[in-house]
């Protein structure tokens, strides 16, 4: 668990479903507090009792539920996916629903993605100069950006780019940030905006 903003935490776990490295995050300075795609950090949920009970647990998709149903059960965090998601949730899990475009607890706007599936969501806050927190449609692998790869964009990946780089183009216009947070990846600190643009005008077309 590491702060990589004042009152914003991240960390890092082995997925072995995916067999790979997948990231978390915590704010605790919104009130009220809240995760991202939640994990279970190696210091367990006792930690946040410790430094402030996250009230709410946003997921970026329905696939990235990973432990938010540990967090309600003890800590009675409440889970919410945008609402094209939720069909996912047939064993009981207790998640609501958002739109696009709805401010959520903690003042956290949930921009619209799509392409890659209807209910992918940025989770965008005006803190330390903007945050945006992305899910599956864009990685940080070895430093660098890029989509997700083409194996998971189903049978057009050239369509679903296209949709991502519009949705995120749209995104650069209307919002200031100055880092990212990836579901998958190393958060971006400072800078993050220009290399998300860099990023969108070398993409493949």
């Amino acid at each position: 668990m590491k702060e990589i903003l004042p009152g914003v935490f991240h960390w890092k776990t082995f997925h072995k479903g995916i067999q790979a490295y997948v990231h978390s995050y915590y704010v605790n300075a919104t009130e009220p507090a809240f995760v991202i795609d939640p994990r279970l950090p190696a210091q367990g949920l006792d930690w946040f009792a410790l430094h402030g009970v996250p009230g709410h647990a946003y997921l970026t998709n329905r696939h990235h539920y990973r432990h938010s149903g540990r967090f309600a059960a003890r800590l009675g965090t409440r889970v919410w996916c945008h609402k094209d998601g939720l069909h996912e949730f047939t064993a009981g899990e207790k998640v609501s629903g958002f739109a696009h475009g709805s401010e959520l607890p903690g003042g956290v706007m949930a921009l619209k993605v799509g392409a890659l599936c209807p209910e992918e969501t940025a989770f965008y806050l005006p803190l330390h100069g903007g945050m945006m927190s992305v899910g599956d449609a864009v990685v940080r692998q070895r430093g660098k950006l890029s989509f997700v790869p083409d194996a998971y964009m189903g049978d057009s990946p050239k369509t679903v780019k296209r949709g991502l780089r519009k949705a995120f183009q749209e995104h650069l216009r209307e919002r200031e940030f100055d880092n990212l947070l990836f579901a998958h990846g190393a958060p971006w600190i400072g800078g993050a905006k220009a290399a998300l643009g860099a990023f969108l005008r070398d993409a493949e077309p």
